[in-house]
Formats: C-alpha cells, sequence, structure tokens
C-alpha cells in the first residue's frame, strides 16, 4: 500500500522565528488520527530565521535525529556537547532519563532548514547519548547513504530503536532501487526536487506512507534528494 502526503496537507506553523511543517500531531496542532506512524512519533520540517532557534529546555525518553538540509545548526547540551552542524550533517541525542539542550542558528543572514525526527525508544529511562556524524556530500550523491540503524546495524549513527534511516541526492534520470523485507514498512521524505515513487510523483516536501510493499523503486524526475525511515510493521 502506497499512500502520498502532500506537503499540502500537513499542519504548518509560524512562530515569526520558526516556521514549520509538521508530519504527525505536534505542539498547536493536534489529531488523534495522525499521532505516528509505527515507531516514529514526530517529523517535523524547520526553518529556523537567523541569529533565532530553540532555548535550553528538557527532553526524556525519545531519540531525536536532526537532518540539516541547509544553513548550520549548533547544539548544545548538558552533557557539556557544544557543535555546529552544516547541510547532510546528522546529529543524535537518546533523551533517555533526561537532558537539557539548545539549538540555535547563529547566523545573521542565513536560513537553517532541518528534519526533526523523533522516534519512541525500545523501553524508558536509557541512558542518554548524543552524537554527530559528519557525513559528505558524495556519499550521498547517487547513492543510498545508510545514516542511522539500530545498535546492531552498519550506519555510523546508532540508536536504540530498530530503525534503519537512508538518505540519497540524485540526478535526474537516477534510480535507486530498495528491497523491502517482510513485516517492515518505510515513511518516506521528498525533501527537495521530484520522484517518481513506484511510479507515483512526490514534489518537495512531499511524504509518502510505504506498507505491505516488496520493492521500493525511486526515480529522480530532477535533482531528486530524500530521506526515508525503515521500520517494523505495526
Amino acid at each position: 500500500m502506497l499512500k502520498k502526503i502532500s506537503k499540502n496537507e500537513m499542519h504548518v506553523s509560524n512562530l515569526g522565528w520558526l516556521e514549520s511543517r509538521f508530519h504527525f500531531s505536534f505542539a498547536d496542532y493536534y489529531n488523534p488520527k495522525n499521532m505516528n506512524f509505527g515507531v516514529l512519533r514526530v517529523l517535523n520540517d524547520d526553518i529556523v530565521h537567523p541569529d533565532s532557534g530553540f532555548g535550553t529546555h528538557p527532553h526524556k525518553d525519545m531519540e531525536i535525529i536532526s537532518y540539516v538540509v541547509n544553513g548550520q545548526i549548533t547544539h548544545k547540551d548538558s552533557m557539556g556537547n557544544d557543535r555546529t552542524l552544516k547541510r547532510g550533517e546528522v546529529q543524535y541525542l537518546s533523551a533517555g532519563t533526561g537532558i537539557l539542550h539548545s539549538e540555535y542558528n547563529h547566523h545573521k543572514s542565513e536560513d537553517l532548514r532541518l528534519l526533526q525526527i523523533w522516534i519512541l525508544p525500545p523501553k524508558n529511562s536509557m541512558e542518554p547519548i548524543y552524537g554527530e556524524e559528519l557525513y559528505k556530500h558524495k556519499e550521498r550523491k547517487n547513492k543510498l547513504l545508510h545514516i542511522v540503524s539500530n545498535q546492531e546495524g552498519d550506519a555510523k549513527v546508532k540508536i536504540h530503536q530498530d530503525i534503519n534511516m537512508y538518505v540519497s541526492e540524485l540526478e535526474k534520470n537516477g534510480t535507486i532501487d530498495f528491497t523491502i523485507n517482510k513485516n517492515r514498512q518505510i515513511y518516506f521524505v521528498q525533501i527537495e526536487g521530484n520522484s517518481s515513487i513506484n511510479n507515483i510523483i512526490l514534489n518537495p516536501s512531499d511524504a509518502m506512507e510505504i506498507i505491505e510493499e516488496q520493492t521500493l523503486h525511486v526515480e529522480a524526475l530532477d535533482n531528486s534528494h530524500f530521506l526515508f525511515i525503515e521500520m517494523p510493521q505495526t
């Protein structure tokens, strides 16, 4: 089953300094029929305007992954981490028993765009962990880059939950095929450009739920930048 979700169906929030498109219920948007997709609880497409950001705030019992699309994000937390990441780089935080952190765009003129992804942990009260991976463009250009896995997986970024996350930047007419194992499902996000996904066209910021399919076939209709999360079927 393939369910296309147009960006126009998603809730949009504008706080002035922050513009967001919510794929699932979050903050002031509540829809009991759109709380999650499997263990994927939150996926926000955020634009943080210059010289602004998320002040210090707490998190607990959630695995949080940030994928930088454009601009730079500066992270600080109560474990002493202080890092700045840019396009294509990944930050992860398993909040576990609790952590304080802030996320800022300190640039004076450029917006920051990032995908903020929250994954439900396999259990609560786990030890907090933080890390980042400075992936290079060549690692995802015209190929599938495995950016996040579980602890037993082969991605450089490892979280506790049983998921796999992939990204790619495909040039026009490029294709990628991905085999979907039994009892697994995928949430697909078209970040930039346009793609045909199993013959269904996705435009920028569209998404797709993929359930009970055996193969994912992606064709770039122009230069295409996308991300998808593979997880247990529920």
